[in-house]
């Protein structure tokens, strides 16, 4: 017999023993919020373009101030290839290095509010084989901003023969540069912060997100390896082997390691993520439920400087990788990018929050949306009527 998405969320939590949150954020009218809907109307026409350029197949807007959703808007195809399907603004997407944020380093500052981690803590404290060729200085603060000095991503061929050997070759990798003097945004720091998170809690990566953030929120759309209700509805990306790849992670070394690793492999939609950045905006806190402290959200999103830029712990601020940010966010926002064509950025002191989730590799691996993504978070501030926007 069939069952519902949450009919099997309930049965999820009731075994989990978490008390979840159902409620989702209300849409309102933008002019209740202090936003201008005819100004917000352009994102349809920048959508528009970007489609007919064929940046993308489609794509999935959201735009929410306040704690209400002003837009929540699907355009375009979820899929083109073998047969089309229009897009749906429930359409599950892979969220690709959205992971890094969302699951790893939340779940990571979780183990920090508990004591039982510190950002000072020396890697090679938690994981001894790592102190291998010089890297005893290495500590989770940077592993968080990128400046370990480890290498951006190792060889794909390192994982081919299972999880054990792939993280005994990520133990023994050097460093290409001396840590802490070069941001070399790498998959390798959130790998071995995943890593962490399993040694340290004693649960796997997605069971920890899960019974920490994702369930108690709510969020039950979200997660590693959707089961298969959540699977039909997912955005295809390309084909690996022959098959489209739909629901399952695209990210080459994350699939090899069984869809779980600390870079990539979370799932997710627009509604629940819109929960998920409601809950950062609350400064750790959704309908009653309380994920992080106030403290350690401001810790997470603070400004760390690196070598080329800011960036927060497991968040971009103002890197090269921000050109999907837009150009009217105040100095407090915060973001992430994903391969697949995945964007979320944070306002605190707009108080608004933008998702652009599309899947941008499907059909070919081609495909472009980041300068798109940042003209529309350019329109979603500036949209803003009742506080002054400056320019950056």
């Amino acid at each position: 017999m069939a069952v519902s998405q949450r009919s099997f969320c309930v049965v999820m939590l009731l075994l989990a023993g978490a008390a979840p949150v159902w409620a989702g954020l209300p849409f309102v009218t933008p002019e209740s919020v202090g936003m201008s809907s005819q100004q917000l109307q352009r994102i349809d026409e920048i959508v528009a373009e970007g489609l007919s350029q064929k940046k993308m197949p489609g794509c999935v807007v959201s735009v929410g101030r306040h704690g209400h959703i002003v837009k929540l808007q699907a355009y375009g195809h979820r899929q083109v290839q073998p047969t089309e399907l229009p897009m749906t603004t429930d359409t599950v997407f892979d969220m690709a290095s959205i992971t890094k944020p969302v699951a790893t380093a939340t779940s990571i500052m979780l183990l920090i509010e508990r004591e039982q981690l510190q950002l000072s803590d020396k890697v090679s404290s938690l994981i001894p084989e790592f102190a291998a060729h010089g890297k005893e200085a290495v500590t989770i603060r940077d592993l968080l901003i990128h400046q370990s000095g480890l290498i951006a991503d190792n060889p794909a061929a390192d994982y081919d023969h299972g999880t054990e050997e792939a993280f005994r070759r990520i133990y023994n990798l050097k460093l290409v540069a001396p840590t802490g003097s070069k941001f070399i945004y790498s998959d390798v720091n959130f790998l071995l912060l995943g890593d962490i998170v399993r040694r340290v809690s004693g649960r796997p990566l997605n069971e920890f997100a899960w019974d920490n953030i994702f369930s108690r929120l709510g969020m039950c759309e979200s997660g590693y390896r959707p089961h298969a209700a959540l699977r039909l509805r997912a955005a295809p990306t390309e084909q690996r082997a022959g098959q489209w790849i739909q629901g399952e992670v695209h990210d080459p070394r994350a699939f090899k390691l069984g869809g779980v690793a600390g870079h990539a492999g979370l799932f997710s939609t627009a509604a629940d993520l819109a929960v998920y950045a409601q809950m950062m905006l609350n400064r750790g806190e959704y309908c009653g439920v309380r994920i992080l402290a106030p403290q350690s959200v401001e810790l997470m999103t603070r400004s760390e400087k690196v070598s080329t830029g800011i960036r927060g712990l497991g968040w971009d601020k103002r890197t090269g990788f921000s050109s999907n940010r837009g150009e009217r966010l105040s100095d407090s926002a915060f973001g992430h990018g994903g391969f697949t064509g995945t964007v979320l950025w944070i306002d605190p002191e707009l108080d608004l929050f933008f998702l652009f989730l599309s899947n941008r590799v499907h059909p070919n691996g081609k495909g472009s949306v980041n300068q798109l993504a940042g003209k529309i978070a350019t329109v979603a501030a500036e949209s803003i009527l009742d506080q002054p926007i400056r320019a950056k």
